[in-house]
């Protein structure tokens, strides 16, 4: 009844009224259907009790399959290495590193996502000592303080580093006494070699030295030291153990499913806690495979190359690429087709009468016709992209967490999700609103074993956000509906308090700017009214883009784009309740400061603005 349809789609409905008289459904039952259908479901996932465990059991169960493909220097040719050629390259690099010395010490590694990375990380907490993974876009000096803060003992580094390690060696500042370049064959002044050295380790393997291959791992101590972004204060080290660690793969393996025949695209930075557990660590758990994206321009072609089944990203990817799919299809003329069809389509796929593929088969196969999972993190997807991508068959779902919770604490599934919310709370994890207002909203505390050891040598801010019974402030602002699904509002310290008492979440605000076209981020913040210092006006910092400005509107002027984005402001306004009017906007082309997961530093906009 809602869709003005045409004959093939007439065709479509006839097909399934025939299905459900055929199975004796009743259109009525749908949403009991789907909510019985959804209830309580868990994936099977096998039991591991550390990282050294789930890779030994992977590398027992997918052996010659492949944990990483490449590409190679002949044109459309692939190589892999193997889920058994991993294992031996850990295990090789382990029994090195515990022969030089470094048992138990804390072993830093930074590089560009690649292989190297994954095998130095996995040689270190499989046996080592304690992995130490920093940001590659740190400048050198916030570097070295850190590598000096963690008491590092060796590095791991890619070629782009060879300046500031050499730079710092020189100075003698730190405890480092390996540096142990990714890309050089042999040791040269004084670098060592990483192929190197897993060539040594192997020989002293053979040779019998079983000292890694035997170490015993304390799945409660600390084996992961991982630093903040840093978004509203200096750094914090986190403290993560392998329980911590392996607990969250569990978790993740009950709700959704990766296996043998999936391809996952890593883009998000590796030392980044959601990629590392997420991209790398569950996917070796599940054994499937990863390859590494060579850049934001080259990720529709790699996506098309390496036939990827799966991404996890933030909503800035998510959000570019769904704007440059619809605007192809209004190019071709098909968007109101399109639109109708997802309607219709996005309600049957709620009671499994799913043939989404089949009639977007040629957008699938614009996005390489393998692609089926998207998990979004880091911050809100726009509810239009989400919901969007999933009535084109395309299961996209958010998910939620910090560094201090292993990350994930909760995300949409294989079998329910609310477009808008990040999904149920993981099994192991027990979560309470507190100090709720008149809307239910409140501070998310969460308990469980995911939940980190503390912070290294930061007793005190421990104890701000860890009580005694083990529950963790994460410093959220949130609501569970009545069917139990997790919605965020933004961060507490964010929040825009006025005089009258009322809340503003910046982050719904600017989610709402962010959907005007030509608008590419946006930063919503609070100033004293010129007339009243104790009340605060809302105002925007919006970023543009020019060409887009262009294409759309035919405007190239700033005034006159700023006239543009005002009156749409305006519209916005209609909109909302009167507390929460935008009442400034200032227009920029210059993008906003962000961490290496693309959240705004928000003190930073602060002090420029």
């Amino acid at each position: 009844k809602e869709f003005d349809m045409d004959k093939e789609n007439i065709e479509i409905l006839k097909k399934i009224k025939k299905i459900f008289k055929e199975k004796g459904g009743d259109p009525e039952d749908l949403e009991i259907l789907t909510e019985v259908n959804a209830k309580k479901k868990l994936h099977k996932y096998r039991k591991i009790t550390d990282l050294k465990d789930m890779i030994n059991q992977s590398a027992q169960e997918f052996g010659d399959k492949p944990a990483f493909k490449y590409k190679t220097e002949t044109q459309g040719q692939f190589d892999a290495i193997t889920y058994k050629q991993f294992l031996d390259e850990i295990n090789s690099l382990g029994t090195k590193l515990i022969d030089m010395g470094l048992k138990g010490k804390r072993i830093a590694v930074i590089s560009e996502n690649r292989y190297e990375w994954c095998l130095a990380y996995m040689a270190t907490v499989c046996g080592t000592g304690i992995v130490v993974p920093l940001d590659k876009l740190l400048p050198a000096n916030e570097l070295e303080s850190l590598i000096v803060r963690s008491g590092v003992e060796a590095i791991f580094y890619s070629s782009k580093y060879d300046e500031i390690m050499k730079d710092i060696k020189q100075r003698q500042t730190t405890d480092i006494r390996y540096y142990i370049s990714m890309d050089l064959d042999k040791r040269q002044d004084g670098v060592y070699s990483q192929k190197e050295l897993v060539e040594k380790g192997k020989e002293l393997i053979d040779g019998g030295n079983r000292k890694f291959l035997d170490a015993e791992i304390d799945r409660e101590a600390m084996s992961f030291m991982l630093f903040t972004s840093g978004t509203t204060a200096m750094s914090k080290a986190v403290m993560l153990s392998h329980k911590n660690i392996v607990t969250n793969l569990m978790d993740i393996a009950s709700v959704l499913n990766l296996d043998e025949n999936d391809t996952l695209l890593s883009f998000l930075p590796l030392h980044h806690t959601f990629e590392c557990t997420v991209g790398f660590l569950y996917v070796m758990y599940r054994g499937a495979s990863i390859a590494y994206c060579e850049g934001v321009r080259h990720i529709a072609n790699n996506i098309k190359e390496y036939q990827i089944t799966a991404m996890i990203s933030v909503p800035a990817l998510y959000e570019n690429m769904y704007k440059r799919l619809m605007k192809n299809i209004e190019k071709k003329g098909k968007l109101q087709e399109v639109e109708k069809l997802m309607k219709l389509t996005g309600m049957l796929s709620k009671v499994g009468i799913d043939f989404r593929k089949k009639i977007f088969k040629e957008i699938h196969d614009g996005l390489g016709g393998h692609l089926r999972l998207l998990v979004n993190g880091a911050a809100a997807l726009s509810a239009e992209v989400e919901k969007g991508f999933n009535d084109l068959g395309i299961k996209t779902v958010q998910g939620y967490g910090l560094t201090e919770t292993s990350p994930v604490i909760s995300a949409g599934t294989d079998f329910e999700q609310e477009i808008g919310s990040v999904g149920k709370v993981f099994p192991s994890v027990k979560l309470k609103i507190v100090n709720k207002d008149e809307n239910g909203i409140g501070e998310i505390h969460v308990k469980g074993p995911t939940v980190m050891l503390g912070y290294y040598q930061n007793e005190e801010a421990t104890k701000e956000v860890l009580d005694s019974k083990g529950w963790f402030n994460t410093g959220d602002l949130g609501y569970v509906d009545k069917k139990g699904f997790l919605f965020l509002c933004g961060r507490k310290k964010s929040v825009i308090v006025l005089k009258n008492g009322k809340n503003v979440f910046p982050e719904e605000l600017e989610t709402v700017i962010n959907r005007i076209d030509g608008v590419k981020e946006s930063f919503v913040y609070g100033r004293p009214e010129e007339d009243d210092e104790i009340d605060l006006k809302i105002c925007a910092k919006i970023v543009y883009d020019k060409e887009t400005m262009k294409e759309i509107y035919g405007i190239e002027n700033e005034q006159e784009i700023s006239d543009m984005i005002w009156s749409k402001i305006k519209e916005i306004n209609k909109t909302m309740p009167s507390y929460k009017y935008i009442k400034e906007i200032t227009i920029t082309e210059e993008e906003l400061i962000k961490t290496t997961t693309q959240k705004i530093k928000r003190h930073e906009e602060m002090k420029k603005i």
